[in-house]
């Protein structure tokens, strides 16, 4: 029987820090993709996050895509997407795939959309008919209901709620147990702080 780490694809990871620990955890537990190394900047190559080695910077997503590996974002947001777009865009430039990565701890509806580049972590739920977009964080416990659209270079932060038929847009954070009612529409680039009721502006 062949080696079950020959079949694994292979994925790099772009940040260090302590979104990546969270990452790592996921991206083993789903099992398909053998961690190549971290990049992040160049006073932490050599360093190693949970065994995997920090084995250089952003210069080097060229070079891994050149022999197939795969890319997630596994820097955090919170007060901003800025550094995660700016990765998402260095992948994307290079031509470069990007991992969509579901904890099989997590629940995904079948007629739920997740894009390229997001995470759905430990414990989180995706609905029936929600969109997930590009670059994305539905982080641990979060809820995105029925019908709801996260946008790209979101993060619904931990125990989050978006509820039915809400939109978040892109670039914009959801702190953890913040609630958004149903068909809010959030604003790109918004700051949801935790705890937060989110209802819809009134006109």
């Amino acid at each position: 029987m062949a080696d079950s780490a020959a079949a694994r694809l292979p994925l790099v990871l772009l940040g260090g820090g302590g979104h990546c620990k969270a990452c790592v955890d996921v991206v083993e537990a789903a099992g398909r993709w053998e961690i190549l190394g971290i990049l992040d900047l160049p006073a932490r190559v050599g360093e190693r996050v949970l065994g995997y080695s920090i084995v250089g910077t952003d210069e080097r997503v060229a070079e891994f895509a050149a022999v197939g590996a795969s890319f997630l974002v596994s820097i955090g947001q919170i007060g901003t997407a800025a550094l995660r777009r700016r990765a998402y865009e260095r992948i994307r430039a290079a031509g470069a795939a990007l991992a969509t990565v579901v904890s099989p701890l997590a629940y995904v509806s079948p007629s739920a959309a997740v894009g390229p580049g997001s995470i759905v972590m430990h414990r989180a739920v995706v609905n029936a008919g929600a969109t997930i977009g590009r670059n994305v964080i539905i982080n641990t416990m979060a809820l995105v209901e029925h019908d709801a659209r996260v946008d790209d270079h979101c993060h619904v932060a931990t125990a989050a709620v978006v509820n039915g038929a809400a939109a978040i847009g892109a670039g914009s954070f959801v702190g953890s147990n913040a609630v958004v009612v149903q068909g809010a529409v959030v604003p790109d680039d918004s700051f949801i702080a935790a705890g937060t009721l989110f209802r819809q502006p009134r006109t």
